[in-house]
Order: C-alpha cells, then sequence, then structure tokens
C-alpha cells in the first residue's frame, strides 16, 4: 500500500471514528482529578483523559522503513528540546505565579481536537489573567494534516496564525496547496510567501520540536495537553482544566522547570 493511500484511508477512518464517539463525550470524559508522578520528565505528572486520534498506524510495516538521516533529525530535536523542557513547551509566554502555561498538541483532522481546540480557546479568552497558551502543531494524519500544520505556522510568520489555525479547524476540505492559495487569498495572506516558508527549514525544525515533545511525554495521539506540570493525554473536561489550573497556581506549575 503506498504512503499517499494509507495517509489518505488513516485520515478518513479517525475522522468517522472520532464523530461517531464525540456523540458520546461528555459520558467519556473522567470527572475525578487523579494524578500520577512521571518518572521521567522529572517533576511532571500526568492525568489520563478522554480519547484521541492519530497514535496508532494500523497500516505499521506496510510503508517504507526510516531513513538514516530522518533518525538523526529526531535525535538531534529530542536534544534540543530536551536542554530546556520548559522554554521548548511554552516558549516565550507571559507566565507567572499566577498566570498558568498551557502547551496544547493538536492535529486539523482529529476530531477530538476540532471540539477541544475550539472550547479552550473560548475559555481561555475569558481567562487571560489565569492562563497563556501555547499553541503546537503535531500532525499525525497523513499528508493533508502535514500541509495545514506548516501552513499554519507560515502564516504565523504573516501575523495570520489565528485566523489560519480556526480555519482549517473548521473546514471540511482536505488541504492542498491548491485549496492554502486560495485561503491565503480569501484571509489576505500573501500566498507566494506562505508556500515557500511552508518549506522551509525553520517550519521543518518547529515540527520537529513539536514531535520531540510528544516523544518526550509519550503522547500517543492528539489532543494532548501540558499545563504547567500536568501532562494530559486525551480530551479533557472544561470543568477538570479549571481544576487543573488551580492545583497549578496552588502548588506552584515551575516545580518541574526548576528541576529540569
Amino acid at each position: 500500500m503506498d504512503a499517499k493511500k494509507r495517509s489518505t484511508l488513516l485520515t478518513i477512518a479517525a475522522i468517522g471514528v472520532g464523530y461517531v464517539a464525540l456523540r458520546n463525550l461528555p459520558a467519556l470524559l473522567p470527572e475525578t482529578l487523579e494524578l500520577e508522578p512521571l518518572d521521567q520528565p522529572a517533576g511532571f505528572r500526568k492525568y489520563v483523559a478522554g480519547e484521541t486520534s492519530g497514535g496508532f498506524d494500523p497500516f505499521v510495516g506496510l510503508g517504507t522503513t526510516e531513513s538514516a538521516d530522518v533518525t538523526a533529525q529526531k535525535a538531534a530535536a529530542l536534544k534540543r528540546v530536551s536542554a530546556d523542557l520548559c522554554d521548548a513547551l511554552y516558549g516565550n509566554l507571559d507566565a507567572t505565579a499566577s498566570i498558568i502555561p498551557m502547551a496544547s498538541f493538536s492535529d486539523y483532522y482529529c476530531p477530538f481536537c476540532r471540539v477541544q481546540t475550539k472550547r479552550l480557546a473560548g475559555m481561555t479568552e475569558n481567562m487571560t489573567d489565569q492562563v497563556a497558551v501555547a499553541w503546537h502543531e503535531l500532525p499525525l494524519l497523513g499528508d493533508s494534516s502535514n500541509l495545514a500544520a506548516k501552513a499554519a505556522l507560515a502564516a504565523k510568520r504573516q501575523g495570520a496564525y489565528v485566523t489560519f489555525h480556526e480555519r482549517l479547524m473548521t473546514t471540511p476540505f482536505q488541504a492542498s496547496e491548491e485549496y492554502l492559495v486560495r485561503l491565503s487569498d480569501d484571509l489576505g495572506v500573501d500566498s507566494a510567501q506562505l508556500i515557500a516558508d511552508m518549506n522551509s527549514a525553520a517550519i521543518a525544525r518547529e515540527l520537529e520540536n513539536s514531535a520531540a515533545l510528544a516523544r518526550v511525554f509519550a503522547f500517543v495521539g492528539t489532543p494532548a495537553l501540558v499545563i504547567g506540570r500536568t501532562v494530559v493525554q486525551g480530551q479533557i473536561s472544561d470543568k477538570m482544566i479549571r481544576q487543573i489550573i488551580d492545583l497549578e497556581r496552588e502548588e506552584g506549575w515551575d516545580i518541574a522547570c526548576r528541576s529540569a
């Protein structure tokens, strides 16, 4: 099975399964805040939440093996993010003792991400004095996901990340270069510059870093969050997010950063 066909089947399967599961989403989300300390990375703990997309490839073994260059790139990215884990997670967020940093990892074609990202954006808009969010692209569902992630990061270089992100999270269309050019024109973004930036080494490096962070925290799919020092895999309710934010503020979210 060729890589393109596998990518398309994975995307269709993930979206189809996701929308069925979303009907019963409230019942799927745990409501008890139970945390387990992580051995690695030190200082962090995990909360296992609800459903994810994109972590398991049922066609594993049917594609090509990873090249030595790709293996080396992954190792280099892992070394980069491990050198300063909190900086790689949160960057230059304006986090303080009272403003808790949050890192969100999502895929534009993960149905659970589409629901959670919208809720998360709406919630944090009303909590700017309590939380700051760093958005990480983690494309796991094939070529369209990868193109969409590159386009969003390229749009950020033109100050249009938010509008691009919102449109890509709601579009029914699979990302292609033609579609992204039309979207750029519609949003007043320089499409030629966008395509050039999408293929740049800087954006490749940014995606490599986010993928390396996902490996550090053993994310098996999307959505995923790191709230302060609490690692969350899967869908999570607004109630649980607020509880974790309160706990991070009470205990001091930067404990993990000081011990890293």
